[in-house]
């Protein structure tokens, strides 16, 4: 083929130069970048933290918190306690067992009582006579406990004297209660019978028992076993060192005679009537 055959646009592309790449790197291809592996430990922290927690778990949690802190209370209160009679000398130690082996003791003698009873109404040839001088003995044992008629025996007086006016209804109710506990049968205060449904208020600077305003000094007569009485109120920690931390003074003494002789009206019920009518 001729130059002549040639045609125009064949002959200009070929004066033309070649295409030269401009200066620079040459730009790559973007590749994704990817996260490097993680090891055992990194997964098992990325498990665990952020914590996921149910609602069932948050609640098993509290409970579980709750029981431990009732648990940690109860360890601590048994701990002072022990430690409050490891610090005791061994005279109140003694004391103590002593006081238990009482109430055990009167516990055995009332349910000694209580068998006598019955054997004796299974084995008397008079049943009904036998019936009815259990029944006046109970009468009048009940009398003394609702306190409608005088009783005497051994006892205690306990005399409190409170010049500073600290001693309160409380610590009076705390007295009455140790020498229940500790056997006592009929108790008055400053003339005031003690029986079961008494109530104890404070009153300006005095006490006030079912009513009735009383002042100090408070002189408390007991019929139980003195035996028992005494070393209850005498026992650490108890009544005798309470009152005498508050300034109070405080004398016991055992007596082999005390009348209590301060009653209370027979109160008839409105509504309970015997079943055996």
């Amino acid at each position: 083929m001729s130059n002549q055959d040639e045609q125009p646009e064949n002959r200009l592309r070929r004066e033309l130069p070649d295409e030269v790449p401009p200066p620079g790197p040459v730009p790559q291809p973007r590749q994704e970048k990817s996260e490097p592996a993680l090891t055992g430990r990194q997964r098992l922290v990325n498990g665990l933290w952020p914590p996921r927690v149910s609602r069932a778990q948050l609640i098993v949690a509290l409970l579980l918190f709750g029981l431990g802190f009732g648990l940690a209370v109860q360890v601590a209160s048994n701990s002072d306690s022990d430690n409050a009679l490891r610090g005791a000398r061994q005279e109140d130690l003694v004391r103590i067992l002593d006081e238990l082996d009482n109430r055990t003791q009167r516990l055995e003698d009332e349910k000694t009582g209580l068998e006598q009873q019955r054997q004796e109404l299974e084995n008397s040839s008079d049943q009904a006579e036998e019936a009815r001088r259990q029944t006046a003995e109970k009468e009048r044992q009940l009398g003394i406990l609702a306190g409608t008629v005088a009783a005497q025996g051994p006892g205690i007086t306990m005399t409190i004297g409170d010049t500073k006016g600290t001693v309160k209804a409380n610590m009076l109710l705390d007295a009455i209660q140790e020498l229940r506990a500790a056997g006592a049968e009929a108790i008055q205060v400053n003339g005031v019978r003690i029986v079961a449904g008494t109530y104890l208020s404070d009153s300006d600077n005095s006490v006030s028992v079912d009513g009735n305003k009383i002042d100090a000094p408070y002189h408390f007569k007991v019929i139980g076993k003195p035996q028992d009485l005494e070393p209850a109120l005498n026992i650490p920690g108890g009544v005798v060192q309470t009152l005498e931390k508050e300034q109070a003074t405080v004398v016991v003494e055992r007596s082999a005679k005390i009348i209590v002789d301060a009653l209370r009206p027979a109160k008839q019920p409105d509504y309970a009537r015997s079943s055996s009518q």
